[in-house]
């Protein structure tokens, strides 16, 4: 399913478009470079986990090393040389896994992939800092966030499975060093799958709750959160799970039931100690 924009799959996963200002006609029309920036959702798609990278600290890892255990992960795909979608992203992933109520560490982990080559190790220490910041954590969260660069062939490897396709755009002083690309973030299964895209840059904390749950398998999480889990649907189209009205009816109907039933067999047992008269 194809989302923000029309991402064709023989369009490279990155691609380039001149700064020159079109005029007359040409600039009342969209973009060329925005039906190229969209996202296909490829839920169930594995990643590749075997592909290299390089972690903040300058260590060589596989992606597969930041999946373990039975904890998901929320993935989001920036570059680190961004001054305006990427870090309102960051700041929307933060806030909200601060709502949750689960503990980065304990209950999930945080992996954040450059798609950028030219990226630093050192940029992604420097976000890393900053974000652990936002989500307000303890130092033993640093564990469990990973910021990751790596070659252009494992960047392909990685936007290729989770469908997320970005072209390079001019900034405004003309020159070539921006991307353009969709604002969201997704999560991830203990063992590498896509389970959830979760869209924009203020995500609801009970959305952001009731995926990593999923995707865990319901591994994590509480009895309430499993019938709210049942109560809702996930929506492909719009990132986002919505109020199943004919499951809360449902639950509704079999708690109403199961009330008047045991209303019924109170109402018929006899009272301690009565006797029947002869």
């Amino acid at each position: 399913m194809a989302v923000t924009g029309l991402a064709l799959s023989c369009v490279p996963a990155v691609a380039q478009y001149s700064a020159d200002r079109p005029v007359g006609a040409d600039a009342q029309r969209a973009p060329a470079w925005q039906k190229h920036a969209g996202i296909d959702q490829n839920l169930g798609r594995s990643l590749p986990l075997n592909d290299p990278f390089v972690d903040s600290t300058g260590r060589q890892v596989k992606l597969g090393d930041f999946f373990h255990d039975k904890r998901p992960v929320m993935l989001e795909l920036m570059y680190y040389n961004c001054k305006l979608l990427c870090p309102q992203v960051l700041q929307g992933m933060a806030s909200a896994l601060r709502q949750t109520g689960f503990q980065v560490g304990n209950q999930y982990d945080v992996l954040v992939a450059s798609f950028d080559p030219t990226d630093t190790p050192a940029a992604g220490a420097m976000k890393k800092k900053m974000f652990l910041s936002m989500l307000d954590a303890p130092a033993s969260a640093s564990n469990a966030v990973h910021f990751i660069t790596g070659p252009q062939s494992s960047i392909d490897d990685l936007t290729h499975s989770t469908g997320f396709h970005y072209v390079r755009v001019p900034g405004p002083d003309g020159k070539m060093d921006q991307f353009a690309h969709s604002s969201v973030v997704m999560i991830i299964t203990p063992d590498g799958r896509v389970s959830k895209y979760l869209f924009g840059v203020d995500f609801q904390s009970r959305d952001v709750r009731l995926a990593l749950i999923s995707a865990s398998t319901r591994h994590i999480g509480t009895l309430s959160d499993l019938i709210l889990l049942y109560c809702c649907n996930y929506s492909p189209s719009q990132g986002r799970y919505t109020v199943a009205v004919l499951r809360i009816l449902a639950v509704a109907g079999g708690a109403s039931l199961f009330a008047v039933l045991g209303l019924i067999w109170l109402m018929s047992r006899k009272p301690k100690g009565s006797t029947v008269s002869a």
